[in-house]
């Protein structure tokens, strides 16, 4: 063999196991079935006049392969940054707190490389929607997040006498997640209420939290993607019954079909990968004993389909 096809068949060779590496990056993977549960679904006692509301801040221009693996690159989705407003007695929560009214000058936070994929299109802040329909900012008890990351936060600044409801390790990693936090430190006078959780059990999960004690809200924790990130279990009067996931999938085939994010955005997003994948199987588990529940990843609009909009709705405070 010449030096002339000794070249060749390098670089032939180079390209093929560049190629197959992709491939394997992003080639469906489902995760092992998870053990199957044998539980009845909590009881909750929603109060009548609960409700709930979506508000889209704004989409993020993506392809499912971007979202976990398996997905197409010629799928084109619109992962959008919704943010669910709760009306309870007890007090209105907001579930994240979307983009917000700067969020361009917000995403100069990020880090470059996350920069350069990202082609976001902001919508109306969470703040302005809710002042459209004549909501009465008072009536809101905390924004409670799903986790800390930019698109999450971003209009936190917009509701100034609003406390943001955390829990301990989110609030660590706030002071320690360097430029995936470096937004929401930078924010002046944020009001942080933290809440902590107990060892009272919810559906897969060992620990919860019952935000007003009739089993409507219930928050878990499910790290991985950050330290403190959750997942939000809704009961609704209706007897409907939501997940609000957050991040810990993208789309809701993470959960129903057991696939993680590929590998660069696991290295990128995740903290903890590990974590990821076992709370993916634990949803996944409740998914497949509760078809009833709808799994609502925070960037997946079909997971809010059922969700009235709240720019269709006049407001009666």
């Amino acid at each position: 063999m010449n030096i002339f096809h000794l070249r060749f068949v390098i670089i032939f060779a180079s390209i093929f196991i560049a190629a197959f590496s992709i491939y394997l990056m992003f080639c469906a993977w489902p995760l092992p079935q998870p053990q199957p549960l044998t539980m009845d679904l909590p009881a909750a006692s929603p109060p009548k006049e609960m409700a709930v509301f979506k508000i889209m801040t704004g989409v993020n221009h993506r392809s499912a392969a971007f979202g976990y693996r398996g997905g197409s690159f010629f799928d084109k989705r619109d992962f959008t940054m919704d943010v669910l407003l709760i009306k309870h007695p007890k007090g209105d929560l907001l579930i994240d707190a979307g983009l917000g009214r700067d969020s361009r000058v917000h995403f100069k936070s990020l880090p470059w490389y996350f920069r350069a994929i990202t082609d976001f299109d902001p919508g109306r802040s969470a703040a302005d929607q809710l002042k459209d329909v004549g909501y009465d900012e008072d009536s809101l008890k905390g924004i409670l997040l799903t986790h800390t990351h930019w698109d999450h936060v971003s209009g936190i600044p917009d509701f100034n006498k609003t406390p943001v409801w955390i829990n301990k390790e989110e609030r660590h990693f706030i002071n320690d997640g360097k430029q995936l936090t470096a937004l929401i430190r930078s924010f002046p006078n944020v009001q942080y209420k933290e809440y902590a959780f107990t060892d009272t059990p919810y559906l897969n999960f060992p620990k919860s939290y019952d935000v007003y004690g009739d089993g409507a809200i219930v928050i878990v924790p499910a790290p991985g993607h950050t330290p403190g990130s959750v997942v939000i279990f809704i009961a609704l009067p209706s007897g409907e019954r939501l997940a609000m996931i957050g991040d810990l999938a993208w789309q809701q085939e993470g959960v129903l079909e057991r696939e993680e994010r590929p590998w660069p955005q696991r290295t990128m997003g995740d903290d903890n990968p590990e974590q990821v994948r076992e709370n993916l199987l634990r949803m996944a588990a409740i998914a497949n004993r509760f078809p009833q529940i709808t799994i609502v990843p925070a960037h997946d609009a079909r997971g809010f389909d059922k969700v009235p909009d709240i720019t269709k709705i006049k407001m009666k405070q």
